[in-house]
């Protein structure tokens, strides 16, 4: 099954829903039109009781470039043309879904790109991708949770690295930050990540969305606090399984 959006693919098979970039051209930049096209496509998925998992992916040769520059020139400033950009909230309907997300990174995974993926729960790369966080190069900087995520998964130090030089780094460098979790020949991406997003769709919806849930609300709790609040979730679901 798929929907028509003009900027993303929305597929559905056996459980997994597949929002595919489709702005190939452009390298999948992120524009205020897929900006749109992506917040209708999540909250299809999130109503979705047939869905269990969503995996995202770019077509073309690229996962996502970044921001659509070529809007600036469209705005009064910069600082409009990302206001507009960020007016609806994808990056937090990523975060609140309650399904796991998987994602698959090739080519360039610039920027958004970046910001998109560190928000899925299983990142995978093929071996060629280049990954980059170049805002404060052009005079910026992220605005869609990037200075947030990035020190999450590859610690403070390296994500102050990546994000004061902007500069670029492979695959197997990703993987070694923890911006990825594993990394596979490019021709075996979409294979990998079907397969990985169709064993998530297995799980039971109550177990997926709680596991997700806490594991995001842990970072921000004491070791105490995730303790308590993991007892809390295994006592409720015990208790909705009896």
């Amino acid at each position: 099954m798929g929907a028509p959006f003009p900027t993303i693919v929305y597929e559905k098979h056996d459980g997994v829903a597949h929002l595919s970039l489709n702005r190939p051209r452009q390298l999948n930049a992120y524009s205020v039109a897929m900006r749109d096209d992506f917040a209708e496509a999540l909250q299809a998925v999130a109503e979705d009781e047939e869905v269990g998992a969503l995996l995202i992916t770019g077509r073309g040769r690229a996962f996502c470039a970044g921001a659509d520059l070529s809007e600036f020139g469209t705005a009064p400033s910069q600082v409009i043309a990302r206001c507009v950009r960020w007016q609806r909230d994808v990056w937090g309907q990523l975060i609140d879904l309650p399904k796991p997300i998987v994602v698959a990174a090739h080519g360039y995974c610039i920027g958004s790109g970046v910001e998109i993926m560190l928000l899925a729960d299983v990142r995978i790369a093929a071996s060629d991708t280049v990954f980059s966080m170049p805002e404060l190069r052009l005079g910026m900087v992220p605005a869609a949770g990037g200075s947030q995520t990035l020190p999450r998964n590859a610690g403070p130090s390296a994500a102050m690295d990546l994000l004061l030089s902007g500069r670029r780094i492979g695959a197997a460098d990703a993987m070694r930050l923890g911006l990825v979790g594993r990394t596979v020949p490019l021709n075996k991406l979409l294979a990998s990540a079907w397969n990985a997003a169709g064993e998530l769709a297995k799980i039971p919806p109550d177990k997926a969305s709680a596991m997700r849930s806490l594991l995001r609300h842990s970072q921000d709790m004491t070791i105490g606090q995730g303790l308590q609040q993991e007892r809390r979730i295994s006592a409720m679901l015990t208790t909705t399984r009896n």
